[in-house]
Parts: structure tokens; C-alpha cells; sequence
């Protein structure tokens, strides 16, 4: 199951308790004060990992709540700070307060780490209470409360390239083609219900040696208004540096079908939508001769089944890729 947003609720561990106690010694009744300060409570830590695709297993715990700290103890013994909790998210989830809306973490490194919830601190003993006016403190500091979140995770895949089309526009196909992903395929709309993802091998130096593609589910006209699959998808593209507007050939009307995919990405976000892009006849195979279907001033033209031109989408994409530099925009 594809998981891409998640609440869950993060309480971090409380202080233990400082000690009230004084030295107990032969022909010493009651010596000085040496009560313990209590331990920290468990900090509780998100982290960016490569090995982990969807917010399944975070979801499905939900509740993720760290020990507090072991209470101070008599002879200046110090209690001992709680373990950590660290909760794997996969790269490219922003983390919010939930509360506030605050972005407190935009996971985008292997290894990234971000406290999201702390620990109380530990109460101090009478020991440490000692002052010049105050040579026998009777009184103790309880342990602080941690702190206590609720965090709204919602994941937003790292990709170069976006794949942006109508339902059974040939996305899934092309990203089959162009890399090792095996995205579902069948002659009915709605085939892909989540993101897929293909690595593909670069073919100019330039670039690099290789970049990442996102197909995603096909948008309909008025999908902002919650026709067909919506637009929550879209998420999966925003961090794109180029996106591939693909139309079949056998639309009546290529240009129109176009703009109707432009005004989703703009009703998303315009930012979104005034990406670097192409234009992609897909299907033209299935073409019923060379002049029954014209393909538009600038566009592309290609059949994923067949290959043919497939190569020329590719060193256009790069192309796109090389002139665009890396997004920057923090997820919102």
C-alpha cells in the first residue's frame, strides 16, 4: 500500500525526579546534602532513509511515546537519561506541527536527522541546590514534562522529471520503457493509482548518469474539484526540475487536451505549472497515416510500444534538465 501522508502523535519522555537525601555516616546522623539530579527524558528524532519508499510502517504505528528518565538517588547518584526513539521516514517527507503548520523538518539527505519532539529535563537533587544561603536545601526539582506533538507527514517523492497526462496517455508504458520500473499497464483508465518511479540512464555526459522519472496518476478536467483521482498527486511532481506534458495521438484535439492539464497544474500551484516542459504525442503508432493526425508546431512525437522516437524525447528531457537548475522551493 502506497502511504503518502500520515498524522501521528510524538511524546517525548519526562525528567526524572531530583533526590532529597543527605549523607548518612557513623557518628554522622545527617551530613550534607547529596541527593542526585533525575535523568532526561527520550528525545525523539525523524530521519531521512533511502531504504524505505511509502509512510506504511510509521502510519500504521502512529503513537510513538519515549521513557522518561530515572529518578536521582541518594550519594549524589545521578539518574539515567531515557533512549532516544528515531523514527525512518523516507526521503523527500515534510514533516509539520500539526498544530501551528510550522515545517519543522524537509527530509531530502540519507542520514538526515531532526529532534521533533524533547525530552524533559531532568529535575536537580538537593545537592545541586546548595548555596551560600542555603547550605541544607529541603526541597528537590521534579523532572520537566517532554514534549508533546502531534506531526503531519506528508511525503512528496524526489524526482527529476514528471510525467503529466490524461489517463491511458502512455506514461506508465514510456516509463517502462525508458527504465527497469514495471509500472501496472492495461487498455483502461486509471491503471496507475499511485507514483512509480524509473531511474534512467542518461545519454549525454553533460548531465550527469542518470536521473530520476514520476509517473503518476492521470489528471481529467476539473480533477481540482475532486473528479476522477484528484490532484493530491500532483505533490509527487513539485519537486521536479522539468515535467513532460504527454497527449495520445488519437485526441481530437492535442492543444486543448494540453491546456486542460496546464490549468490542473496551475489550479495546484503556479509555480508548478511555469516549470520548464515538452510536449509529447504519445501512441503514434496507432496513427491511421502520415496525414490523419498532425502533430503541433514543437511538439514531440513518439510510440513507446515501438521505440521510435523515443530517443529524441530522452535527449529533449536532458536537455530541459541541464538548463533547469535544481528546485529550491521548501515544500508548503
Amino acid at each position: 500500500m502506497f502511504i503518502d501522508e500520515t498524522i501521528i502523535e510524538a511524546k517525548a519522555g519526562n525528567g526524572g525526579n531530583g533526590c532529597h537525601s543527605y549523607e548518612r555516616l557513623k557518628y554522622k546522623p545527617k551530613g550534607k546534602p547529596d541527593g542526585g539530579n533525575g535523568g532526561r527524558g527520550g528525545h525523539i528524532y525523524l530521519v531521512g532513509s533511502k531504504q524505505i519508499h511509502t509512510l506504511q510502517d510509521v502510519a500504521y504505528r502512529r503513537h510513538y511515546k519515549a521513557e522518561r528518565g530515572a529518578h536521582g538517588k541518594g550519594k549524589n547518584q545521578y539518574g539515567k537519561s531515557a533512549e532516544d526513539i528515531v523514527i525512518p521516514v523516507p526521503l523527500g517527507t515534510v514533516v509539520y506541527d500539526d498544530a501551528t503548520g510550522e515545517i519543522l523538518l524537509d527530509c531530502l539527505n540519507e542520514g538526515q536527522q531532526e529532534m521533533v519532539a524533547k525530552g524533559g529535563r531532568g529535575g536537580r537533587g538537593n545537592a545541586a541546590l546548595v548555596t551560600r544561603y542555603n547550605p541544607n536545601p529541603e526541597f528537590c526539582e521534579p523532572g520537566k514534562e517532554g514534549e508533546e506533538k502531534a506531526l503531519k507527514l506528508v511525503l512528496k517523492v524526489l524526482a527529476d522529471v514528471g510525467l503529466v497526462g490524461r489517463p491511458n496517455a502512455g506514461k506508465s508504458t514510456f516509463l517502462s520503457r525508458i527504465s527497469h520500473a514495471r509500472p501496472k499497464i492495461a487498455d483502461y483508465p486509471f491503471t496507475t493509482k499511485e507514483p512509480h518511479l524509473g531511474i534512467v540512464k542518461s545519454q549525454s555526459g553533460p548531465f550527469g548518469s542518470s536521473y530520476v522519472v514520476a509517473d503518476i496518476p492521470g489528471l481529467i478536467e476539473d480533477c481540482h474539484k475532486g473528479k476522477g483521482m484528484g490532484i493530491r498527486f500532483l505533490r509527487h511532481i513539485e519537486r521536479t526540475s522539468a515535467l513532460a506534458i504527454m497527449v495520445e495521438a488519437a485526441s481530437e484535439d492535442p492543444i486543448g487536451d494540453a491546456n486542460v492539464l496546464l490549468n490542473e497544474l496551475e489550479h495546484y500551484s503556479e509555480h508548478l505549472a511555469a516549470k520548464p516542459k515538452c510536449f509529447i504525442m504519445t501512441k503514434t503508432d496507432l496513427m491511421g497515416g502520415d496525414d490523419s493526425i498532425k502533430i503541433p508546431d514543437g511538439w514531440l512525437g513518439m510510440s513507446a510500444v515501438t521505440g521510435d522516437g523515443v530517443d529524441v524525447v530522452l535527449r529533449e528531457l536532458e536537455k530541459l534538465l541541464t538548463q533547469s537548475p535544481p528546485f529550491a522551493e521548501t515544500a508548503r
